[in-house]
This record gives structure tokens, sequence and C-alpha cells, in this order.
């Protein structure tokens, strides 16, 4: 197992080597930007001319985001589907909202080719020339937003920018989730050392823990499984979001460390790491979660660390909690030598990170 090695984080040479995946987290709020101003024209457009539909049907990459900040307050019965395909009742009063990247994403390509089929109402997001753009491409009546890049979360706030405007979700402040990432992109900056970092401190926490994180409202628990794809991907190592029933047993059969272990003799094991994500929702039930929670984690003596982001919309402070996840991510990445080492050197280089979705 890869050490980590907690020099790395404020080493010039393996933050330069990383320079590519650091550089595309701090464009996060460019790229949301750029996403709105890609989408102006068909945005104007937007009209609900009286017509609601029945139901609407999200697909492909981010649905559960998009179902998250909508199910709460849209008018109309929402449904995520994972695909391949749609629901068996979705039909031409049904609108289908499909978020697609540059890849070849099967399940969304099958999403949009049945919406087309059936005749549903569709709204896509994707690049012009991605296979969903393609395969919507026979849908006369389809909303159609150019997407800019390959990230799932500027996608996503163009769609739910439409989605507002045709009166079937909250409003969405695309201005303020870019300036809310561009803040995050400051306060995780490489140029700022450990004791300043709030990425680093909690890639500190990281480096010899099993990450269990949990988000008590809907959005925070949007955003630990984004975190923990992000953590996986970056450290080969497991790592866990989940509700608290499900958090509480792991924790509950952590045995009591030994202090008089020699930790040169036998490396420990990886003990769990509990990770909170507070999004300042105000709520009984998440406070008593959180209590439960952290309670546990003190009697079996498990660390926790808790990432706060209570300011701004729903969206923006989804946003930050997620961006703040995956630079920890990143620097646990080059703490345990699997970014910012050359691949002959690594301990089990992976791909490119930069590209995956998780990013």
């Amino acid at each position: 197992m890869s050490l980590f090695d907690d020099s790395r984080l404020d080493d010039p040479a393996a933050l330069e080597a990383s320079d590519h995946l650091l550089r595309r987290l701090a464009g996060a709020g460019a790229r949301v930007r750029a996403e709105l101003d890609a989408s102006e024209e068909a945005l104007s457009q937007l009209a609900t001319d009286g017509f609601r539909p029945r139901a609407i049907v999200a697909a492909g990459r981010d649905a559960r985001l998009v179902r998250a900040v909508l199910e709460p307050v849209c008018p109309v019965p929402f449904v995520a589907w994972p695909g391949p395909g749609l629901p068996g009742w979705t039909g031409p009063l049904d609108l289908v909202v499909v978020l697609g990247g540059d890849d070849a994403d099967t399940e969304a390509v099958s999403a949009a080719s049945e919406a087309v089929r059936r005749g549903s109402g569709l709204m896509v997001a994707s690049p012009a020339d991605s296979p969903v753009a393609q395969a919507s491409a026979g849908s006369r009546h389809a909303i159609r937003l150019p997407s800019q890049s390959d990230d799932q979360l500027a996608a996503a706030v163009a769609v739910l920018q439409g989605l507002h405007q045709l009166e079937l979700g909250p409003a969405v402040d695309a201005k303020a989730v870019a300036e809310m990432l561009d803040e995050v992109a400051i306060e995780c900056s490489p140029n700022k050392d450990v004791a300043s970092n709030p990425a680093k401190d909690l890639a500190l926490m990281l480096g010899d823990a099993l990450p269990l994180v949990w988000g008590g409202s809907v959005l925070a628990a949007r955003a630990a499984r984004r975190v923990v794809e992000a953590v996986r991907l970056a450290s080969g190592r497991p790592a866990l979001a989940a509700d608290c029933g499900h958090l509480l047993p792991v924790l509950a059969n952590q045995p009591p460390r030994d202090v008089f272990a020699d930790p040169f003799d036998k490396p420990e094991e990886l003990r769990p790491g509990l990770v909170i994500l507070d999004d300042g929702v105000e709520d009984e039930s998440v406070a008593e979660h959180r209590r439960k929670l952290e309670d546990k984690a003190e009697r079996h003596d498990v660390r926790v660390h808790v990432v706060t982001q209570a300011n701004g919309t729903d969206v923006a402070r989804y946003a930050a909690l997620t961006q703040h996840g995956r630079y920890a991510a990143a620097y646990l990445g080059i703490g345990l030598g699997r970014y910012g080492t050359p691949a002959e050197d690594a301990p089990s280089a992976p791909g490119n990170p930069a590209e995956d979705p998780a990013w």
C-alpha cells in the first residue's frame, strides 16, 4: 500500500507535475460561465407558452443532481433514469432531459434516441458533434444546449437554468455558482501551504484513512458521492458515501487503537475517517443524524473532519462542497505519489484524472 508523504503537498516539483489536474479544477468557474454563454441564445428562446409536461425524465450523467435540485419544488413528477432507454410510460406529453458529454455515453444516447422515437419533448446538453447530439437530431422540437466541455456540473447548471425558465425548477444563479467555484480555487490553490489550505488539510486526514463521507441534505449527500468518486480515483482505495443508517454500523465495528503498537514494526491497517459535508441546511433530522455520527466516531476513536459551506444558493453550496472534496482528492493523489510522479516511479499510476468525469 502506498504511504502518504505530506511533504509532497508543498513540493514545487510535485505540484508542477500535477499542474494539468490542478488547472482543470481551478477552471471550473470559467467552464460554468462558458456553458451559459454558449447556451444564451437557446435559453433566450425558452418560454412556457402555457404548456406543462406531464412528467420529466432526466437521463445521462448527473441526472441525479438535476433531480436533487428539482424534486422539492418541481410541479410535475420527476424521475432520474439511469438507462438504457426510458420508462415504459414515457410518451409525447413528457419532457426528457439528457446530459451527455463528448464520449459515447451509451445510456444517454439510448435515452435520446428513445425520446425521439416516442415523440417526447427533449432537452439536450451536449457538444454539437457528440453521440448524444447526433441521437437527438431527429427531433424537430428539441431544446439543444451546446456544451463547451466535458464538465458535468457546468452542463447541469445550464439545464437547471433552462428548466427554471420553463417554470419547472427553482431560480439558478449561474454567476453565483461560478463565483463560488472561483473562491474555492483561491482557497485551495497549490500556492497555499498546508497550514492555510483546507483541501490540503483534508488530504492529510485522508492520507492514512479509509474515507466515510456523509452529507445530511439531499444535495450534500449528492456531493458526498461525487467526492468519493474522486477519492477512489486518486487513491485506488475504498471510499464510502452513505446515509447515517449505513455508516453507523461501520463506525461501531472499529476496534480501539493500540496505543502501544510499534508503527515501524508492522504498518497499522487503515482506519476509517469520517468526513462530514455541511451545506448549512437547518433541519432537525439532519442535525440528529450528525450528532449520532459524531458521537459514534468519538466513542470508537475515529477522526472527524467537517467541510462547511453555508453561504450561497443551493447549487452554489453543492458546487463548493464537491470542489473542496475534489481538490482534497487531488492532493491525496499527490501525497501518495500517484500524481506528480513519473509513471515509471509511481506506485500505481492511474490514467489522466483530468479526463475522467469524476473531475
